[in-house]
């Protein structure tokens, strides 16, 4: 039996998600969205839409956002718009700068929006509902419903240069970072529209921490790579931590971006494909397969640099599974919990 296998069959199924929607997970997870040698599918946006419980949007209702102009957040984005993905051929022919800016500038909108009603009371903070046969860890299919962050001191690859987070620690709107996690959302879809409506909804319901000044759920996450890398590898992680190599060093972008600043692309889809289906938390334990395909190299150096460069995602998800059913209940419990 394989680890996926493992996987799959660890807990029993999840009776309580609408029906269809657990074997569209398997079905994901075991056979993979049908793709094009460049990684594309044009079932692939629908399909995350459906795992992000996206509700459709009309066209007019993200025309309105770009119609209302430069947001404030607008220098930080054309900031960051030109230097995202700048070596990825397969995103630079497929979106364009103006795209993104577009898309970005409207979220900012959005958000901005989101955050004044919020203040005023006019409405309360985004939640995603979780059927109670996810709300706890006997499984491990579960999704996450929001998660915090603190100040940026790393940077991502592609958005160096503009201010990261906001003004204070509960600040809404565009942060460094946000650019390179956009982009995937957009060279999936089919348009902006449907870009917008699944990017949107991943940051206000799955993580809306992501966007706030303070980014105290990456740095959460962050000390949970630590955590896990010296459960499962504890040889590496002392080599690392012996050479002053903390995860708050080396993953900041892995975590903030769920390891889309991380080449080539159509990796990173498939890599998303899984975190949509079964939860953004399962990303630390992505980062940490990552660190455990290099270990040789890692170990062999007396100044080790950890590069994840290129990703494979396949390889990558195969350890993923492994490392879920070592987990402990209650390191696991905060895995999901680090990100609300």
């Amino acid at each position: 039996m394989t680890n996926i296998d493992l996987f799959l069959t660890k807990g029993p199924p999840n009776t309580d998600l609408p029906a269809g929607l657990e074997e569209l997970r398997r079905v994901v997870l075991l056979d993979g969205i049908p793709t094009n040698t460049d990684g594309m599918s044009d079932l692939r946006i629908h399909i995350w839409l459906i795992l992000l419980n996206a509700p459709p949007m009309k066209t007019d209702t993200y025309l309105d956002l770009v119609r209302q102009g430069a947001s404030p957040a607008y220098a930080k984005i054309r900031n960051d718009t030109f230097r995202t993905l700048t070596t990825d051929p397969l995103f630079r022919r497929r979106v364009t700068e103006n795209s993104l800016t577009r898309v970005l500038n409207a979220i900012a909108w959005k958000l901005q929006d989101a955050h004044e009603s919020r203040v005023n009371g006019w409405m309360s903070p985004p939640t995603l509902g979780i059927p109670k046969s996810l709300d706890g860890r006997e499984d491990f299919f579960h999704s996450p419903a929001s998660v915090s962050t603190r100040g940026l001191r790393g940077s991502v690859t592609g958005t160096e240069g503009s201010e990261a987070g906001g003004e204070g620690s509960g600040s809404v709107g565009y942060v460094q970072g946000m650019n390179v996690l956009a982009a995937p959302f957009l060279y999936a879809a089919r348009s902006e529209v449907e870009a917008f409506a699944a990017f949107e909804r991943f940051i206000t319901c799955e993580c809306p921490g992501y966007v706030r000044g303070s980014m105290e759920g990456v740095h959460k996450g962050l000390a949970l790579v630590d955590q896990i890398l010296a459960l499962v590898d504890p040889k590496l992680s002392s080599h690392l931590l012996g050479k002053g190599m903390k995860a708050e060093i080396y993953a900041f972008p892995s975590v903030l971006t769920l390891c889309a600043c991380t080449p080539p692309l159509p990796e990173v889809l498939l890599l998303w494909d899984f975190l949509f289906a079964y939860g953004p938390h399962l990303n630390l334990l992505c980062i940490v397969a990552q660190l455990v395909l290099v270990r040789d190299t890692l170990l062999n150096s007396s100044s080790p640099k950890p590069d994840f460069k290129p990703l494979r995602a396949r390889k990558v998800l195969d350890y993923t599974v492994n490392f879920a059913r070592k987990i402990p209940s209650d390191l696991y419990e905060q895995m999901i919990q680090h990100a609300k």
